[in-house]
């Protein structure tokens, strides 16, 4: 199991919950408890729960399966607690988990959420979360299909349409940064 928290001995003294990692998530109890234990100032917990559908347009999807860059993917998701830790700065705690390898119809695949005084902030924060890892994390899904009676059985690997979208603002950002090296060489030089 790939996590990512301050300091692995004690989970509590983390304001993240961060996994990468084959099945099991870490359960709805697990979860309930690290967001709970930790402000008496925190009057709201929201969670977002990703469950593999049984259908995708028509066709029966038997499960899906998820491959990721590893290291990458828990890197960019501690950068995407922290970005929102900064963005919703009441938010105590954050957790973000996905699995890597089978999910069959039903089971879960991804969990964000966090807790807040208010549950505005709370909600708000978690829909950001969702939307930031399926723009941001390096981790591609495919879905895998039951023979649809062609003979032909078997998956497609599918983008995430936030990840088509925030590949413009990575590239953007990647441009920025190539620009600012390219400057300050320039400064260098003269």
């Amino acid at each position: 199991m790939a996590t990512d928290n301050n300091d692995s001995s004690d989970k509590s003294s983390s304001p993240f919950l961060i996994q990468v990692s084959e099945p099991p998530l870490p359960t709805y109890n697990e979860i309930h408890h690290f967001l709970s234990t930790s402000s008496p100032n925190c009057g709201a917990i929201a969670t977002f729960a990703g469950i593999t559908r049984n259908t995708f347009q028509n066709k029966k999807v038997l499960q899906l399966h998820y491959e990721g860059y590893t290291s990458m993917a828990l890197s960019t998701l501690h950068s995407l607690c922290v970005d929102a830790k900064s963005k919703y700065p009441t938010v105590d705690r954050i957790v973000a988990v996905h699995i890597l390898g089978s999910c069959n119809v039903g089971e879960t695949s991804v969990i964000v959420g966090c807790n807040a005084p208010h549950r505005k902030e709370a909600l708000a924060c978690t829909e950001y979360l969702i939307d930031e890892l399926k723009a941001r994390v390096p981790i591609w899904k495919k879905e895998i299909y039951e023979d649809d009676g062609d003979g032909e059985s078997g998956g497609v690997w599918k983008e995430n349409v936030e990840w088509r979208e925030g590949r413009r603002c990575r590239v953007m950002v990647k441009e920025q940064e190539g620009e600012e090296e390219l400057q300050g060489t320039k400064a260098e030089e003269e």
